[in-house]
């Protein structure tokens, strides 16, 4: 099941359920799909694949995080609460996070691999990590335990 097909049945889902929060944060999602997707015609593609539409929810995702921030610190929590929900259906289409110890073990396992030696192989490292965990691993927390490694 492709992540449009699971905007759809979530919409649908949500809208038979009367959850107004989920639908419009469902809707916000097909919105954004459908100017990622006409920002990629010029590109000659007609629907960006998963992959993109993973990178633009995650993108949405940290956009709503540093929402979240500003509101707390301007003393508005209902905002910060509706950013938060919003935060929570999103997630729940993208694939699970890899924990601290599986990060760590994908490093040893793309610095064997790449037979990287010090801190200037990073770049390689982080290529192989980008190519084979992507979808699961947050990469902005695996390049300070690459570093660490690497620094060894």
């Amino acid at each position: 099941m492709s992540l449009r097909d699971a905007f759809t049945a979530r919409l649908k889902q949500a809208m038979l359920a009367k959850d107004a929060a989920t639908v419009s944060a469902v809707r916000m999602i097909t919105s954004k799909l459908k100017d990622t997707d006409i920002a990629a015609r010029p590109k000659g593609i007609d629907a960006v694949p998963d992959e993109d539409v993973l990178s633009m929810l995650r993108g949405m995702v940290k956009s709503r995080r540093e929402s979240v921030e500003l509101y707390r610190q301007g003393n508005r929590p209902e905002l910060a609460a509706k950013e938060e929900a919003e935060i929570a259906v999103i997630e729940s289409f993208l694939p699970a996070q890899m924990d601290e110890a599986g990060i760590s073990e994908a490093v040893l396992a793309a610095i064997a691999e790449t037979g990287a030696q010090g801190i200037k192989d990073m770049g390689k490292v982080m290529a192989v990590l980008r190519a084979k965990h992507a979808a699961a691993m947050d990469m902005s927390k695996a390049g300070p335990v690459v570093k660490a490694h690497l620094a060894m």
